[in-house]
């Protein structure tokens, strides 16, 4: 049941090349790189190889081209495989190399964009702190001015590609903390650069086969011209590319969402009660049909935010309506599944259990579920609850 209409011959052909892709190099490891903590690090140069870290990128730069929906479609595919890899080409191309696109200077391009594309390197996005995650503005990190450059000091959680990265898409405090979002720069920063270290987590519900970290950066000197924007732009920096950013994490809940309903109908004709399939009784035909709908209704939400974006109309409202519905519904769609499956449900055998777990924190990360509503709601109101 999955929604092809509307796609040009070109975007038709990149999905179908995601799905072989998907079903051909990650789908036959995912259960595998959960269990062991990690995805295979192949997988970048694969990912680079087929031009899917290159997406929407100028070709000038080593990218492939294409246009927001066709990057939609190979995220939806790439988290219907395994939403770990998904998240990969999220935030090295869609938090970072995109960013460094838009407001980077002639030479960051030059010196990161053909790097990033092709996953010789890989970007990381350091945003949140343990002490500040929806309240990004009051980030503590700071990055003190001393002649040619910036002498940073602070630390970083939660960073997905955070021990693989080359790079470190950072933010720090560059003004007084009364400065509140003015005062924040964005800088970019070699993970190689002395007084950086990285710290590997694990034991994560979901999204196991990620490689998310702790950064602490003590006394990093970084040159001045690695800021990445205007001094004091570094919140608008991080805002942009996480309106952008929650659309892939939408598409990439559509996937897990498609992913949960293709489990549970080939299992329902499968599986036999009171002698006949489980798909012949009515309840379960119920549990399918909810999950459908949301997968409809969750990919034309995101692919409405595509549509925008590449028309150069204002989205990020919309943004927040898909993040916020196709989060919820992944975490809906897995449920469902889980009960169509029963106790086989509860077992790693089976693909739903995982399906749950990586589904749960896409109602966290890039934005809460309750940090949409209230943007939202404010875009309706006119009146901020923040």
């Amino acid at each position: 049941m999955a929604v092809t209409f509307g796609l040009s011959p070109e975007q038709a052909d990149i999905k179908a090349l995601a799905r072989d892709f998907a079903d051909r190099e990650i789908a036959p490891h995912a259960a595998g790189w959960d269990r062991a903590e990690a995805v295979d690090r192949a997988v970048v140069k694969k990912l680079g190889a087929v031009g899917f870290l290159g997406l929407t990128i100028g070709e000038e730069f080593g990218g492939s081209g294409g246009d927001h929906l066709a990057y939609c479609l190979v995220t939806e595919e790439l988290g219907r495989a395994d939403s770990s890899v998904r998240g990969i080409v999220s935030v090295s191309l869609g938090l970072v190399a995109k960013s460094i696109a838009h407001w980077g200077s002639e030479r960051q391009k030059r010196e990161w964009l053909p790097r990033l594309t092709s996953g010789e390197a890989l970007g990381c996005f350091g945003l949140t702190e343990p002490g500040t995650g929806s309240d990004a503005a009051n980030l503590t990190t700071r990055a003190v001015r001393e002649g040619d450059t910036y002498v940073i000091t602070g630390g970083k959680t939660f960073i997905t590609n955070g021990t693989w990265a080359d790079v470190v898409l950072l933010f720090a405090r560059t003004g007084s903390a009364q400065d509140g979002h003015r005062g924040v720069s964005a800088f970019l920063v070699p993970t190689d650069t002395p007084g950086l270290t990285r710290r590997a987590i694990h034991g994560k519900l979901g999204l196991r086969g990620q490689a998310t970290a702790e950064i602490v950066l003590d006394g990093v000197r970084v040159p001045a011209d690695s800021m990445l924007g205007p001094a004091g732009k570094g919140f608008s920096v991080a805002m942009s590319a996480l309106a952008k950013g929650r659309m892939s994490v939408a598409a990439g809940c559509v996937g897990i969402a498609q992913a949960c309903l293709d489990a549970a109908v080939g299992y329902a004709g499968q599986r036999e009660q009171f002698g006949v399939p489980i798909a012949g009784h009515q309840l379960v035909q119920e549990l399918l049909a909810d999950i459908a709908v949301d997968v409809s209704a969750a990919r034309l939400l995101t692919w409405q935010v595509a549509d925008l974006i590449d028309r150069g109309l204002p989205f990020a409202t919309e943004s927040s309506l898909a993040k916020l519905h196709a989060s919820e519904a992944a975490v809906r769609c897995a449920n469902n599944a889980l009960q169509v499956f029963g106790g086989y449900g509860y077992i790693d055998e089976y693909p739903v259990g995982k399906l749950l777990r990586d589904a749960r924190v896409m109602t966290l990360y890039e934005g809460t579920s309750q940090i949409h509503k209230l943007l939202i709601g404010r875009t309706l109101t006119g009146v901020s609850a923040f």
